[in-house]
């Protein structure tokens, strides 16, 4: 059967795996050589020389995200932030960048300082409003960054008709699956131009390794220019890490429809709760991107964030109130996570002071929700 013809939960357990044909070994073998033998002719056979250009097990984990993401070729990093950083450098000084207005504050902190010093220049927007998105490009624009969901308001927005104003303007579409995963969306069906993951989060799922990976289509017209950033920059995962990716990859299906399932369910809970003054998860009828949602893919998503009655001290101290809840940067693992994230993105943070966000693990629901009920008992209700 074709590979493509395969579902996406059995893609992520056998593509870019086959039995070790050495050993019989069902799990692949991590190749942690830095470099690779020449035959005597000064060739390389084989296909690889020298773990910063290629590796065997990175080789194999780059085929099975590529095809994950229905894309013809994926390129890894040692981070999100490396993948990120990977597709900003194929943009040119004078150039000009859209970002979604609540994006991942990483992205953002990376365009307004080290690209700002290239002569990049980036506008925040909202991109769940495709006029205000049209109505903010210029004529130096190049680049389209689009977070949906995003982090950590959830906002979903329209990846088809985004794709098809870059292709009005000659841009490049970029979008940050990291929260739905391709378990729930596919960019590159939409027509975005490129797709980039933190496979720290929920591809890697255990909180135990950091990488990033960029994923683009056949028509993808830089894409040699991807490759050699990853070349001569660098900033390639080490095997070990690629390794992990691979086996984590094989639950990630089970591992995130639970994980979105439980977050949905805590979402109408907490949206209940007289502490709670909004909550934003695209599962919620009443969340402005709900049927968009159910139209492009699966309105799961393991994260969701709530605003509770008072202020930025009232948001700390439900945190800090907590038990099984481990108070942490990071999303995706199996262990659930609470964050204030705007004490977490600074001074110029866009994220209201009152907002915690909540990244669910695979802990049972009713122990999440007594953990969150006992501590926000801690603000007076309104």
């Amino acid at each position: 059967m074709p590979p493509k013809s395969l579902h996406p939960d059995t893609l992520a357990i056998h593509r870019g795996r086959a039995v070790d044909k050495s050993t019989g070994a069902v799990t692949a073998p991590i190749h942690m050589s830095s470099t690779f033998e020449r035959d005597a002719d000064g060739d390389y056979p084989r296909g690889f020389s020298y773990s910063r250009q290629a590796n065997p097990t990175r080789h194999s984990l780059e085929q099975c995200l590529a095809a994950l993401e229905k894309g013809s070729e994926a390129v890894c990093f040692a981070s999100g932030s490396a993948a990120t950083m990977a597709v900003l450098q194929l943009l040119q000084p004078g150039q000009h960048v859209l970002i979604t207005r609540d994006a991942y504050h990483g992205t953002r902190h990376q365009l307004k300082t080290l690209f700002a010093h290239w002569g990049i220049s980036h506008d925040l927007v909202d991109t769940t409003q495709v006029a205000a998105v049209e109505k903010a490009i210029r004529p130096e624009t190049r680049l389209l960054w689009i977070e949906t969901p995003s982090n950590p308001l959830l906002g979903i927005s329209d990846l088809a008709a985004l794709a098809r104003l870059g292709q009005r303007h000659g841009l490049i579409t970029v979008c940050d699956n990291t929260l739905a995963t391709p378990v729930f969306q596919n960019p590159l069906d939409a027509g975005i131009d490129l797709v980039v993951h933190s496979t720290t989060k929920y591809l890697g799922g255990h909180s135990d390794l950091l990488g990033g990976v960029v994923i683009h289509g056949p028509d993808f017209s830089q894409a040699e220019q991807l490759r050699e950033i990853q070349a001569s920059g660098g900033a390639v995962p080490a095997p070990f890490d690629c390794w992990l990716l691979l086996r984590s990859l094989s639950s990630l299906g089970v591992r995130v429809r639970a994980q979105a399932a439980s977050a949905a369910d805590l979402a109408r809970r907490l949206a209940a709760h007289p502490a709670v003054s909004a909550v934003f998860h695209p599962a919620l009828p009443e969340h402005p991107g709900h049927e968009l949602a159910k139209q492009q893919s699966v309105p799961d998503c393991g994260l969701l964030s709530f605003t509770v009655h008072g202020d930025r001290q009232a948001a700390l101290d439900v945190v800090a109130g907590t038990r099984l809840f481990t108070r942490a940067t990071s999303l995706g693992g199996v262990e659930s996570l609470i964050e204030h994230r705007a004490s977490i993105e600074g001074k110029d943070s866009p994220t209201p002071g009152n907002l915690i966000r909540l990244s669910i693990g695979l802990e049972h629901i009713d122990d999440l929700w007594q953990d969150l009920t006992e501590a926000l008992e801690v603000i007076s209700q309104p």
